[in-house]
């Protein structure tokens, strides 16, 4: 296993240069249009795949993360039907990270500098295994989502900053050396499972396709920032779902096929085949096509909110256009659930997935570019 910790030059200038470019949307945004790597006529700016945000998604924005900074609580965390773990503060974190604003001096930076240091001090610095109960029900969530954050975090965030007046103890880590525990965690668990896939427990001998996706994710999220995985843990992890993946596009929870239809589990596995650059594998085909034809069908949305944060994924990465309609109606969707203080669906976690199934409109973190 070959892990480099060290921030990414290229990493940094290319978030950066981001962020730059949406401070200057922000103050001056281009006319309601589609366009694709071209200068307009007027010399206006230009994003390769894409066009601007809608001033919908923008108003549920600003009122979603005003809300999650409102009842942030003191040690970055917040509360939520599930818990107050790593889990959701990372998915929180990742909100105000996906609309662009800058990380270090932005409306939103100590909400996310705490938010980041609570996800630091949640890790064991001997296992790098990240959760709010070493050994609970649902801990590999929390563990791969957090791990997400920290690879998205990784080389925007000053490090200098995000501990500025921090007290000092042996949980105050570097995000890139807390990354490269947390893959070290992640990769060290796949060994030991026969299926080379993950479940709620780190030492789990079983796996499912909903577990799998959060740490499979957050993997090549990780090796997308510079950290080195070899390609035959992804491989391994891909071969589960493909052994899980039927010709129908429906995907199975655990113990190989069957478990019925569920969009989620069909998202998951159309995602991660397309990040993995294997968007011609028959698996990819065969989910894509699935959520495509399905896609309107709301019987199919048991857990709507973290069903809308796959299915915006997986379609942005696989059909653009069918993305784009998924994306008009669930914005209505949204607009109609938040209530007046800028909560969705009544709490951190429904807020915060939903303000990230709309965050590719803003195609800014580096795991939702095409």
């Amino acid at each position: 296993m070959n892990l480099r910790p060290a921030v990414s030059p290229w990493r940094l200038g290319r978030l950066l240069a981001f962020s730059m470019l949406f401070t200057v949307l922000r103050v001056d945004p281009l006319p309601a249009q589609s366009f694709s790597g071209r200068t307009l006529p007027g010399g206006g700016l230009s994003i390769r795949h894409g066009a601007p945000v809608p001033p919908e998604v923008r108003t549920i924005y600003e009122g979603g993360l005003r809300f999650l900074a409102d009842t942030q609580l003191e040690d970055g965390s917040w509360q939520s039907q599930y818990s107050s773990g790593p889990g959701i503060v990372a998915l929180c974190c990742l909100a105000f990270l996906s609309q662009g604003d800058d990380a270090n001096f932005g409306r939103y930076a100590e909400p996310i500098h705490r938010a980041l240091r609570y996800i630091v001090k949640s890790q064991d610095p001997s296992t790098g295994f990240i959760s709010q109960n070493q050994g609970g029900h649902g801990s590999m969530y929390e563990h791969g989502f957090a791990t997400l954050t920290l690879a998205e975090a990784y080389g925007a965030v000053d490090e200098v900053l995000l501990w500025a007046g921090a007290e000092a103890s042996a949980e105050r880590r570097t995000l890139g050396q807390a990354l490269e525990l947390a893959v070290r965690a992640s990769l060290g668990s796949q060994e030991a499972n026969p299926f080379s896939a993950w479940r709620y427990s780190p030492t789990a001998k079983d796996a499912d396709t909903s577990v799998s996706g959060a740490i499979l994710v957050s993997l090549l999220a990780a090796r997308n920032a510079g950290i080195e995985i070899a390609d035959e843990k992804i491989d391994k992890a891909l071969q589960y779902y493909e052994n899980s993946t039927l010709p129908s596009g429906d995907v199975s929870y655990s113990g190989g096929m069957g478990g019925g239809q569920s969009m989620a589990r069909t998202a998951i596995s159309c995602l991660v085949f397309a990040i993995a650059k294997r968007k011609t594998s028959e698996p990819h085909q065969a989910t894509l096509k699935n959520l495509v034809d399905n896609v309107d069908q709301d019987s199919h949305m048991g857990h709507p909110y973290y069903t809308r944060y796959y299915v915006a994924q997986a379609l942005f990465q696989g059909d653009f256009d069918a993305w784009s309609r998924w994306n008009e109606r669930t914005t209505g969707l949204v607009l109609e659930e938040q209530g007046d203080d800028g909560v969705i669906g009544g709490d951190a976690y429904s807020t915060s997935m939903s303000l990230l199934a709309l965050a590719l409109n803003f195609r800014f973190l580096p795991i939702y570019e095409r």
